[in-house]
């Protein structure tokens, strides 16, 4: 039951999830997310003088010890590496389509990154796929408190529980 992907995004990494019926539904409960594929922003991994020059931000010291402010561009570099993670996540959702023939695309992110992950899958995606956003950090649960969390907001459908 490959119809559905669950891509889970926050700023460092990215979690794609299938939804799948158990083999022996008589005796298992189901269905259950499986992780497919887990992607990390390798931006995110470096820290300090390993992204900048000089880990100080916005201010210049100037002459008998004035401080003089200034945007240094930091901010549109990290819009740039998010974007290029964005891309990577993209592509990665493309090729699993491709392969597998998904009929639901099922977006879970952080607020301020969902904008950029639907600006850059949107156009890629074929058009009779039904995508859906919610905007929320989920990254950090595993994945039955994934499917509990958007199974209450009739995101995804209920397990149906073996009783036993």
């Amino acid at each position: 039951m490959n119809q559905i992907l669950v891509a889970i995004i926050d700023g460092t990494r990215a979690r794609l999830l299938t939804l799948q019926q158990p083999e022996l539904p008589e005796y298992e409960s189901g269905p259950n997310l499986v992780e497919y594929k887990s992607l990390f922003n390798p931006a995110k991994e470096l820290q300090g003088k390993e992204l900048w020059a000089t880990v100080k931000t916005g201010r210049n010291q100037g002459q008998g010890s004035q401080v003089h402010a200034y945007e240094d561009g930091r901010q549109d570099h990290v819009n740039e590496y998010e974007r290029r993670f964005v891309q990577m996540i993209a592509n990665e959702i493309v090729n699993f389509n491709k392969n597998k023939r998904i009929q639901r695309l099922l977006l879970v992110a952080e607020p301020h990154i969902l904008g950029v992950v639907r600006e850059v899958i949107a156009p890629l995606v074929p058009k009779n796929l039904q995508i859906q956003e919610l905007a929320k950090d989920l990254c950090k649960l595993k994945p039955k408190e994934i499917y509990e969390y958007l199974a209450q907001k009739n995101l995804l459908p209920t397990r149906k529980q073996v009783s036993g």
